[in-house]
């Protein structure tokens, strides 16, 4: 099965989710976009982002691909199977909604929302729809994170001691002023952090409480596991810093008989220390945005469920809430 795609939001990350079906091959074919400004419906790429991954050039041909500022006129169209979502935060769930009950499946991009309610009434859709609605959290998938998680489980290198993680940046030039609005973006908090606070859910477990300081634009967050065999140091610090600081997304993790060391901002990313000395970890090629879009085609050619479902979604984002609420406070929260 060829599945019929079609991206929703022409933005640096709409312009990511095209280079990721590209990528995916003969297993989808791209059938159909959409955004709101016509000027972006030429299929030219322009600049953006904060990681190198939309390419440039032609992006798509308007004289092959259905173009248009209108988005029934798109989710009317029976050659496209599957969506992806890359529109403000605040639009996902309305978009999100109508694709479903337009009979497509669902790529939305995170933060899904900003409630847990309006990510459960989505889940409720998708339900009643039979669709797959899939958020979109690219590092469970990005090869040198999937590597760690794989290593978590089998426990190669023994059990895991202490994981930290870093993720920083600017704020983000590109949006329109978007993301300078924490009231629709929830702040880094929700749109760089909570890549880490969703992978350490992923890989651990919801943890009993947390504990976080700073605030929507910085912020580091303890994550506390109870019982003699739980994880006792996990962090993730993350942020948008001022005066333009170059993005950098990091982890140390130790386990009980070694080290692995992974920075974007260096070659080579990935090295694991044994014994005093520090090898280079291969991984397969590509990004986590092309893993994670060829896994979504994969589901729904084959008709499995989701790889991310929004029940998981809602859970981190019940963790992102009590963070807030425990840089309020400045006391450690409960979950």
């Amino acid at each position: 099965m060829t599945v019929g795609v079609a991206v929703i939001g022409l933005g640096f990350m709409g312009r990511t989710h095209l280079a990721g079906y590209t990528a995916a091959g003969d297993a989808c074919r791209l059938s159909g976009v959409y955004d709101a400004n016509p000027d972006r419906l030429s299929g030219e790429a322009s600049a953006g982002g904060n990681i190198d991954t939309a390419g440039s050039g032609q992006l798509f041909d308007p004289a092959d691909v259905f173009a248009t500022d209108s988005l029934d006129d798109l989710l009317s169209r029976d050659d496209i199977d599957a969506v992806s979502i890359c529109t403000p935060t605040d639009t996902h769930v309305r978009i999100a909604t109508a694709a479903l009950r337009a009979d497509k499946h669902v790529l939305v991009e995170k933060p899904v929302a900003l409630s847990v309610e309006c990510i459960e009434t989505l889940a409720a859709e998708a339900v009643q729809s039979g669709k797959l609605c899939m958020p979109a959290m690219c590092i469970r998938f990005w090869p040198e994170w999937a590597w760690l998680a794989g290593r978590v489980r089998d426990q190669a290198f023994g059990p895991l001691r202490s994981l930290a993680i870093e993720r920083i940046g600017s704020v983000p030039a590109w949006g329109d002023g978007f993301y300078q609005d924490q009231s629709r973006t929830g702040g880094a908090l929700f749109d760089l952090h909570i890549h880490d606070s969703d992978f350490v859910l992923s890989l651990l477990g919801q943890p009993a409480a947390v504990t976080t300081v700073g605030d929507l634009g910085r912020m580091t967050t303890v994550y506390h596991y109870e019982g003699d065999s739980a994880v006792q140091h996990v962090t993730a610090s993350g942020g948008w810093m001022r005066g333009g600081a170059a993005f950098r997304m990091r982890y140390l993790a130790e386990f009980e008989h070694g080290t692995a060391d992974y920075d974007i901002s260096r070659t080579p990313r990935l090295l694991m220390s044994v014994d005093e000395k520090s090898e280079p970890v291969s991984v397969p090629a590509g990004t986590g945005y092309e893993h994670e879009i060829a896994a979504f085609v994969r589901a729904i050619a084959s008709g499995a469920v989701a790889p991310v479902t929004l029940g998981e979604a809602a859970a981190t984002t019940r963790v992102l809430l009590a963070e807030s609420g425990s840089m309020e406070t400045r006391r450690r929260v409960d979950l």
